[in-house]
């Protein structure tokens, strides 16, 4: 008798133990449940991918200063006399019978982006 009790107890835990985990697996196949697996993955996903261009522009930024300091670069550039120089008034009579502008022109500043050229 006892032995009947035992399986019967045992099968019974079993049964319980088996229900539980296929509910919880329909559970996680609900389409609510696969959105927001999905979702969180995703954003896993681009922390991931914000901390990795972080550590890129870092090592960048790391290895340009070492190139600079070995190439001798980092020094400040001195803008030189070219800056804010007006040019001269057009002359009379030029082209196209053109009258003279009486407003000076300064020549326009573009700094200059290493990156840009490559």
């Amino acid at each position: 008798m006892f032995r009947r009790t035992f399986w019967f107890t045992a099968g019974a835990a079993a049964g319980v133990w088996a229900t539980t985990k296929v509910n919880r697996k329909l559970k996680q196949l609900t389409p609510e449940s696969l959105a927001a697996q999905a979702t969180n993955k995703a954003i896993e996903t681009g922390h991931r991918l914000k901390d990795f261009a972080l550590d890129v522009r870092a090592g960048m930024v790391q290895r340009e200063a070492e190139l600079e300091e070995a190439l001798g670069l980092d020094a400040p550039v001195d803008p030189g006399p070219a800056q804010g120089r007006e040019l001269p008034e057009p002359r009379r009579g030029t082209a196209l019978g053109s009258t003279p502008n009486p407003t000076t022109h300064s020549i326009p500043t573009i700094s200059y982006n290493r990156n840009e050229d490559h």
